[in-house]
């Protein structure tokens, strides 16, 4: 079982970027979209250039909202997102652990230790947080810390967060 094929970059990033919020909405937004039982909703608000706030966290980089910018390994893989997380319970090469922060439950579904989605758990669905390549060093050190520690602990019964 295979990803999707990559969305390349034609070189008109108004044609691209048109396409890749097309297919947020059709496959990921509206998509009917499913995890562990229950539905994966995206976020709407606050909305830039009449696109979705959860749109720009899958095709943009960037720790400050109003300074993010694109990514082109995360446009081509926008039809990884629905696939990752479709897949992650029977998938072998799909991590998945969950982590707490500042009090959220997140599920973490790692790829090959390729390709991160991060989904929050809230009552009675997933929100899709954000969706990205792991290529920097550092961060697949410490995702793999993080992963290998919860599985650990949760191999032997023992609740850790």
């Amino acid at each position: 079982m295979t990803p999707p094929d990559l969305i390349m970059f034609g070189g008109e990033w108004a044609v691209y970027e048109a396409e890749l919020y097309r297919i947020f909405k059709e496959e990921i937004a509206g998509g009917s979209l499913m995890f562990c039982h229950s539905p994966v909703k995206c976020r709407r608000l606050p909305e830039a250039a009449g696109r979705w706030a959860s749109f720009w966290h899958l095709v943009q980089e960037g720790r400050v909202e109003d300074d993010r910018t694109p990514d082109l390994r995360r446009c081509e893989r926008i039809r990884w997102v629905r696939w990752v997380i479709e897949n992650a319970a029977d998938h072998s090469e799909i991590d998945i652990w969950q982590n707490t922060r500042n009090g959220r439950v997140s599920r973490l579904l790692w790829f090959r230790e390729e390709y991160l989605v991060v989904l929050a758990e809230r009552t009675g669905y997933w929100l899709l947080l954000t969706a990205y390549c792991t290529d920097k060093s550092g961060r697949i050190k410490q995702l793999r810390k993080e992963r290998d520690v919860f599985l650990r602990a949760h191999m032997t019964g023992v609740q850790n967060d």
